[in-house]
C-alpha cells in the first residue's frame, strides 16, 4: 500500500504541474492502477482524437510498449502533449496492461471576422489578434484578443469602443470567431497644463512634446490622441530638452491624463521641477592607460569651460574619445564621465576617464519588432558588428541613429547575456510608424513673371519597400509656370555611408507673355558625411533648355522690334542660340547644427557650392554660392528666436562665347523681399527686361515669436524681418545697361509660418525701403517655404 500511494503522489504531482504550467487546462487526471513505481505495459491506446492521427500523438510520448516507464515518463508525456497547443485536456489511465491517453482537441478557427469596424481595417486588426484561421481556438486567447482590440482602438483616441465576441460552432470540432465592435467617438485633448516651469514657457514646452492639444487640424495630424506610452516618450523629450539647456538637475514629477467623461476629453498635467541652470566648470581627460596621453585627447572633446551645461555635447564627446582611443588599438576602452557640481556658482566639472574596460564581443544583434523594415536597414546604423569588441557608448549612437531614420515611433536597444561569459547579445526593438506622406499646398504671387496663383502636390516615401530608400514625386504649376520631378535616394550606396541618388525634372516658363523656356534635365549626385554635422555632396547634372518667343510676338513667324511685345535684344539672342546643353558638376559642402529642423531655436546651417560647367554642352562657366543662417533663443519665456542669414554669389564664363545670359544669376524671395522675381539688378533700358547678374551678396535679420492667444497645436508663428541685397555685373555686352553697378536694396516687413500638414507654409507681405528706378515690386508672397 505504502508503494502504490506513493505512486498515486507523485502522479497527482505530475498532474498539478502540468495544470500550472499549460495555459488553458481544463483538467489533468492520472489514474495509475500498478502497485509499482515502475510498470510495464503492451500497448498505448489513443482516444478522443479527431484530427490529430493517433500514431503522431503516441510519438510525443515517451512511454513504449514492454518498456518500464514511472511517474517521471507520465509527467513528461503530459507536458508533452499540452506543448504542442491542440489539446485542451489530456487524461491518461493505465487500465491492466493498456495505457489508456483520452485527448480533448481544441477546436478549430475556420475564420475570423470583423463587424462595425471602419476606422481600423481588417488587415491591421488580424494583426493585432493571436486567433487565426486554421488555428487552435482557445477562451483564453479570444479574451486575450479582445482586449488587444480595444487598445488598438484606444491607440487612435478611441478609448470607449466596444468589443464583443461571438463564436459560431459549425460542427466537425471548427468555429468561426466574429469581433463585433463598436468604434465609439473619439477622444481629444482639452489642455495640456504645466506645473512647476519658470524657466520655459507652457508654449514653449509644448512644442517640445510630441502630444498636442485639440485643434481644428487634428484630424488631419491626429497629434492629439492620448497613449501612456507617447506621455512617457514626452518625458523624455522634456528631460533632453532640459539637459541640454544646463539643468542638469531637471525632473519630471508626475505626468498623467484625466479623462471626463461628459466631454470625452483629457486633461494632461505634467509637473516638472526645474532645477538651477549651470554652466560648465573645469574640462579635463584622464586615463589609466598608460599607453594613451590624455593630454593629447583633450582637443577632441566639444565641451569647454565657461559654456552652458549641454548633456549633448557630453554625449558626443564620449563617442568622439572612444574612437579616438579605439584607432589607437584599444577597442575595449570604455570612456567615463564624471561630474562634479559646484553649487555656489551652479556650474558642473567634467572628468572624461578613459579605462581599459572588460573585454567582451558581441556574439549577435537580434531584431525585433520590424514588420516592414528590412533588417539590414537596422544593422547598417551600428559601428559594430558580431564577433566586435562591444561597447556600450557605439552602441547608443547607433540608437540615435535609428531614432534619426524617423522610420520608427520608438527604438530600445537591450543586452543579454551570450553562449560565453564574454559574449552578448544585443537586442534591438523597433515599432514602425508611417514613413508615407502625401502633401499638397497653394501659392499666390503678385509680381512678376511668376505672378498669379499657384499649386504644387507630391508623394513621399522615406522608407521604400522597407530598404531605407527615399522616394518622391511632384508636380505643380501656376499661370506661366509646370514643374514635375522624381527623386530618388539610397542613403547606403555599395553598402557604405555614402548616399546616392538621382533626380529627374521638367519645368517650363511664361515671361510676361514674351517668350517661353522648356528645360528638361538630370542630376546624379553622392553624398558623404564627414563629421556629424558636416556632409558634402558631388553631382553630375545636365540638361536641355529650350527657349522661343510667345506666338503672340511673332509676325509672319518672325519677331519684329516694335511689335507688341517687347524683347531685349540680349534676350533675343539667348533665344536664337537654343536649344542648350548644360553639362556641368559640382561639388557642396553642409555644415547643421540646427536642434530642429522643423522649428528651429538654436543653431547654424550653412551651405557651399561651386559648379563647373563645360564637360561638353555649350555652356561654359564657373559658378560659387554660399549661404548661412544662425538661430538663436532670444527670449526663453517669450519663446522669441532671432535669425541672421547671408548669402553670396559669383559666376564667371570663360570660352569664346562668354557667358551666356541665362546663365547669370536672377534675384527672388530667397535673396530679397519685397521684389518680383528677377525684379532687380542689371536690365535693358530700352524694354525695361532685367537681364540677370553675375554677383550678389544679400543679408537679413528677423525675429520669430509665437501668435498670441493662437493655442501651439495650431503650428502658427509670426515674424518680423528686414532684407538688405545687390545683384550687379554683367557679361552680356550685346546690349547697353543699366543697374549694372553695386546698389542696395533693402525691405522690411511682416511674416506669418504655419507648420501645415501640408508642408511648411510662409506668407510674407514687405515693404521695401530702398530701390533703384527699373525694379520691379511685389509686395505679398505666399507659398510653401522654408529659409534655410
Amino acid at each position: 500500500m505504502k508503494a502504490a500511494s506513493k505512486f498515486l503522489n507523485a502522479a497527482s504531482a505530475a498532474a498539478l504541474s502540468a495544470a500550472l504550467v499549460v495555459p488553458g487546462a481544463l483538467a489533468v487526471q492520472i489514474v495509475a492502477t500498478s502497485t509499482a513505481e515502475a510498470a510495464v505495459v503492451s500497448r498505448v491506446e489513443v482516444s478522443g482524437n479527431q484530427r490529430v492521427d493517433a500514431e503522431t500523438i503516441r510519438n510525443y510520448i515517451t512511454i513504449k510498449p514492454g518498456k518500464a516507464f514511472s511517474s517521471s515518463d507520465i509527467d513528461a508525456a503530459v507536458k508533452a502533449l499540452f506543448g504542442t497547443g491542440l489539446f485542451s485536456d489530456v487524461q491518461i489511465n493505465q487500465v491492466g496492461s493498456t495505457l489508456v491517453v483520452k485527448v480533448a482537441e481544441y477546436k478549430v478557427v475556420n475564420q475570423v471576422l470583423f463587424q462595425g469596424n471602419k476606422k481600423i481595417k481588417d488587415p491591421a486588426l488580424q494583426m493585432a489578434i493571436q486567433l487565426k484561421p486554421r488555428g487552435t481556438f482557445s477562451q483564453a486567447t479570444l479574451d486575450a484578443d479582445v482586449e488587444q482590440i480595444k487598445g488598438a482602438y484606444k491607440h487612435i483616441g478611441r478609448d470607449d469602443a466596444g468589443v464583443t465576441a461571438e463564436v459560431m460552432d459549425l460542427g466537425d470540432n471548427r468555429v468561426n470567431v466574429v469581433f463585433k465592435i463598436t468604434e465609439g467617438d473619439r477622444t481629444q485633448i482639452a489642455a495640456i497644463n504645466f506645473v512647476g516651469n519658470s524657466a520655459y514657457s507652457s508654449r514653449r514646452l509644448s512644442d517640445v512634446i510630441n502630444t498636442k492639444r485639440s485643434s481644428w487640424v487634428s484630424f488631419i495630424l491626429r497629434d492629439d490622441v492620448y497613449d501612456e506610452d507617447k506621455l512617457r516618450a514626452d518625458q523624455e523629450l522634456l528631460r533632453r530638452f532640459y539637459y541640454n539647456h544646463g539643468y542638469a538637475d531637471f525632473q519630471v514629477v508626475s505626468a498623467v491624463g484625466e479623462l471626463d467623461n461628459a466631454t470625452n476629453k483629457y486633461t494632461v498635467t505634467i509637473t516638472v521641477q526645474e532645477g538651477t541652470r549651470y554652466n560648465f566648470g573645469d574640462i579635463s581627460v584622464e586615463s589609466t592607460i598608460p599607453e594613451v596621453d590624455s593630454k593629447s585627447l583633450e582637443s577632441v572633446v566639444l565641451t569647454q569651460k565657461g559654456d552652458v551645461y549641454n548633456a549633448k555635447d557630453v554625449e558626443d564627446s564620449l563617442i568622439a574619445l572612444t574612437e579616438k582611443v579605439a584607432g589607437s588599438g584599444y577597442a575595449f576602452a570604455q570612456v567615463t564621465p564624471r561630474g562634479d557640481r559646484n553649487f555656489e556658482n551652479h556650474t558642473i566639472s567634467v572628468v572624461y576617464t578613459i579605462d581599459q574596460g572588460t573585454k567582451a564581443y558581441v556574439e549577435r544583434i537580434e531584431i525585433r519588432g520590424n514588420d516592414r523594415t528590412r533588417d539590414y536597414v537596422i544593422r547598417r546604423e551600428f559601428d559594430v558588428s558580431e564577433g566586435d569588441a562591444f561597447n556600450q557608448v557605439l552602441v547608443q549612437r547607433a540608437k540615435k541613429r535609428l531614432e534619426n531614420l524617423d522610420y520608427f515611433t520608438s527604438v530600445d536597444i537591450s543586452t543579454v547575456p551570450g553562449s560565453q561569459p564574454d559574449q552578448v547579445v544585443l537586442v534591438v526593438t523597433v515599432v514602425e510608424k508611417s514613413t508615407g506622406e502625401f502633401s499638397i499646398g497653394a501659392g499666390y504671387s503678385t509680381g512678376g513673371d511668376t505672378a498669379g496663383p499657384s499649386v504644387e502636390g507630391s508623394i513621399t516615401e522615406r522608407n521604400f519597400l522597407g530598404r531605407g530608400q527615399f522616394i518622391k514625386i511632384s508636380a505643380g504649376g501656376g499661370k506661366n509656370s509646370r514643374d514635375y520631378s522624381l527623386s530618388f535616394t539610397e542613403p547606403y550606396f555599395l553598402g557604405r555611408r555614402i548616399a546616392a541618388g538621382f533626380d529627374i525634372y521638367k519645368s517650363t516658363r511664361e515671361y510676361n507673355n514674351n517668350y517661353d523656356s522648356d528645360t528638361t534635365g538630370a542630376t546624379i549626385r553622392f553624398g558623404l558625411p564627414i563629421t556629424n554635422n558636416i556632409t558634402t555632396q558631388l553631382a553630375y547634372n545636365i540638361a536641355q533648355e529650350k527657349y522661343k518667343v510667345d506666338d503672340s510676338c511673332l509676325t509672319n513667324g518672325a519677331y519684329i522690334a516694335g511689335s507688341p511685345c517687347t524683347i531685349s535684344t540680349a534676350i533675343l539672342n539667348g533665344i536664337d542660340q537654343s536649344p542648350w546643353i548644360k553639362s556641368s558638376v559640382s561639388l557642396g559642402l553642409v555644415y547643421n547644427t540646427i536642434d530642429d529642423m522643423k522649428n528651429p531655436h538654436e543653431g547654424i546651417y550653412a551651405n557651399t557650392s561651386v559648379e563647373v560647367a563645360g564637360l561638353g554642352g555649350d555652356a561654359k562657366f564657373v559658378k560659387i554660392t554660399g549661404r548661412g543662417s544662425v538661430y538663436q533663443t532670444l527670449s526663453e519665456s517669450l519663446d522669441l528666436v532671432g535669425l541672421i542669414s547671408g548669402g553670396a554669389g559669383h559666376v564667371e564664363g570663360y570660352g569664346s562665347d562668354g557667358l551666356r545670359i541665362f546663365d547669370q544669376f536672377q534675384s527672388s524671395d530667397r535673396m530679397i523681399r519685397g521684389f518680383a522675381y528677377n525684379g532687380i539688378g542689371p536690365v535693358d533700358p530700352a524694354t525695361g527686361d532685367h537681364l540677370g547678374g553675375t554677383t550678389y551678396f544679400n543679408a537679413s535679420a528677423e525675429a520669430q515669436f509665437p501668435l498670441p492667444v493662437v493655442p501651439e497645436s495650431f503650428g502658427l508663428r509670426g515674424a518680423v524681418f528686414a532684407d538688405a541685397a545687390t545683384l550687379y555685373g554683367s557679361q552680356v555686352t550685346s546690349v547697353a545697361q543699366e543697374s549694372t553697378n553695386l546698389e542696395l536694396r533693402a525691405s522690411v516687413g511682416l511674416g506669418l509660418m504655419w507648420a501645415s500638414p501640408f508642408g511648411p507654409i510662409r506668407i510674407d507681405y514687405a515693404i521695401p525701403v530702398k530701390k533703384q528706378a527699373h525694379d520691379d515690386v511685389q509686395e505679398f508672397n505666399f507659398g510653401i517655404s522654408t529659409r534655410f
